[in-house]
């Protein structure tokens, strides 16, 4: 990989990209991008594919656009202060809602199934949504794998209610296990100890394999990869490096703090011998290693420095009922008009048939790689529309 400039770094300053953002929430939402059903609702078949041959495999859920962390990456502080505008709980979906936007995607392909946030704890009653969608079943009888990504920081009096609803597994976001640093990240002062309990909560009830997901930042916290590798090994927890991304507009996003995962698993290396593994499945976003004595195992995910839009096989549907084909994308295809009554816009929910067609049409219609495209950006052809926010759809 090129080294990187602070030339390259200039179009992300951090003050240029959170101002237009501070002032209001932020918009993802576009009614000229709002899904239109299909005349014709006879049921697709049942996996569809986008343009590039792509399946449609797993759905990520956004239940909250809320979080009680402020991490620079993904909420800081100066975009999502006190002043800043939350959505009304009248305008998420209800658990009704997504349970049957969920059981659509499933008719479709979808086998897997992520709850996200925001921080997915923090809706009220999660446990119940998980036990709605505990309940839906694939054509041929199975249920959908059922995991959650959260910050751990309630998750240990959560875990156990979360298993019993029918949760499969948890994934921990976890950055550094020095105190100091992690504070500093999470940037509203909240001890790593609390997070860890949480860990070792899930793992105990039975919510696993647990993994912990730590976004790297050169000169951050890098200096945390090895004793995460030391505090994992022997647990049967697995930890999966993440490259800093240039997800949403607010978080002052530089070429510079990238630290590629190539030079993440060298480091290691170094230290511990490792070897590759296999993919559990097709398009799956980590490269897995192990190490040789097989202690632990390491995913490292490579959006910036060796994308993977080519096997990308998730949807992703925010709080309030926007579907987004990418993590990177600039808008979202309106599904709550699809799923809601409006008598003020003389407008009734649509038939399970025309919202599996609606959905198959759009995904059909799918060409993002926003990823692959990234190197665009040096010839000054890069796209100038607004990112939505990681916070609003997930990771």
């Amino acid at each position: 990989m090129d080294t990187p400039t602070d030339a390259m770094c200039e179009n992300t300053d951090r003050a240029e990209a959170i101002h237009p953002v501070a002032r209001r929430t932020i918009p993802i939402a576009d009614c000229r991008h709002a899904s239109v059903v299909p005349k014709q609702a006879s049921k697709p078949a049942r996996l569809v594919v986008d343009r590039m041959g792509r399946p449609l495999q797993d759905l990520r859920i956004s239940v909250t656009d809320r979080c009680n962390f402020r991490c620079t990456y993904c909420m800081p502080k100066e975009v999502f202060g006190k002043e800043h505008a939350f959505l009304a709980h009248r305008d998420l979906l209800s658990f009704k809602e997504i349970t049957r936007a969920a059981r659509a995607f499933i008719d479709l392909g979808v086998r897997k199934i992520r709850l996200t946030g925001g921080e997915p704890l923090l809706r009220k009653s999660l446990e119940r949504l998980v036990a709605m969608l505990h309940t839906l079943r694939t054509p041929d009888g199975h249920p959908p794998e059922l995991t959650m990504t959260t910050n751990g920081s309630i998750l240990a009096r959560k875990a156990q209610t979360l298993k019993d609803a029918g949760l499969d597994r948890v994934t921990v976001s976890l950055d550094a296990l020095d105190d100091a640093v992690f504070r500093r990240m999470n940037d509203v002062d909240f001890p790593v100890a609390e997070v860890l309990r949480g860990i070792e909560t899930a793992q105990a009830v039975g919510l696993g394999p647990v993994k912990v997901n730590m976004v790297v930042k050169r000169g951050t916290n890098d200096a945390q990869i090895l004793p995460m590798v030391e505090r994992f090994r022997g647990t049967g927890i697995v930890l999966r490096c993440i490259e800093y991304m240039d997800a949403g507009n607010s978080n002052g996003w530089c070429m510079n703090e990238v630290l590629p995962s190539q030079e993440v698993v060298d480091r290691i290396h170094r230290h511990h011998p490792l070897h590759p593994l296999e993919a559990h499945r097709p398009g799956e976003t980590a490269q897995r290693w192990a190490f040789d004595d097989g202690s632990v195992e390491i995913g490292v995910l490579s959006s910036v420095s060796r994308a993977f839009c080519g096997t990308c096989s998730r949807a992703r549907l925010s709080m309030e009922g926007k579907l987004y084909l990418c993590l990177f994308a600039s808008h979202g295809h309106d599904l709550r008009a699809l799923l809601r009554d409006s008598p003020q816009a003389g407008r009734d929910p649509v038939s399970d048939a025309q919202l599996r067609a609606a959905l198959a049409q759009l995904w059909s219609r799918r060409v993002d790689r926003y990823s692959e495209l990234r190197a665009v950006q040096a010839s000054g052809a890069w796209p100038s529309e607004r990112k939505v926010e990681m916070s609003y759809i997930g990771g």
